[in-house]
């Protein structure tokens, strides 16, 4: 199977009435970025947000090619092992690894390990990815990319209204 290039990877706990301060006590971990519910910050254009819940983020390296099971273990290693803490934590809050996969072509796959699965379900962490596939413009005589083996424009080419 072909990997995926690039793999980025983030442990979000959020919640209305998160502390960051609280959760970075129990996880025995700083955060990458955290904030509180009613925190103004700007946006990259300049504008003043209220931010609506608490948020405390750890975000993993990135890998190229892609290594999700690798970023798990890096994010849980550095975090306590108590997976009482774990549980409680996803009881009061909403707890995810988001998966961002950025592909270089299309087809390109990964496989997570059972470990990796076992470790977020141990700790009561939800998984979610995002998939951003390759922009490429395709001349009208190139071969479909569907397969078909026809030419583009005679396939799945948009017809002009």
């Amino acid at each position: 199977m072909p990997y995926v290039a690039r793999s980025a990877a983030t442990l979000r706990i959020s919640g209305e009435f998160l502390d960051p301060a609280e959760i970075s006590a129990q996880l025995g971990a700083e955060p990458s970025s955290s904030h509180m519910k009613g925190d103004v910050s700007l946006t990259r254009s300049g504008h003043e947000i209220v931010r609506k819940v608490g948020l405390w983020r750890l975000k993993a390296t990135d890998r190229v090619p892609e290594d999700i099971d690798v970023q798990i273990r890096d994010l849980l290693s550095g975090l306590t092992q108590d997976l009482a803490t774990w549980r409680a934590l996803s009881e009061a809050y909403e707890v995810d690894l988001f998966c961002g996969l950025f592909m270089d072509d299309s087809n390109e796959g990964l496989e997570l390990s059972s470990g990796s699965l076992a470790a977020l379900a141990d700790r009561g962490v939800k998984l979610g990815f995002d998939i951003y596939a390759p922009f490429r413009a395709i001349a009208s005589d190139e071969a479909c990319p569907c397969g078909s083996g026809k030419q583009y424009v005679e396939c799945c080419a948009p017809t002009a209204a």
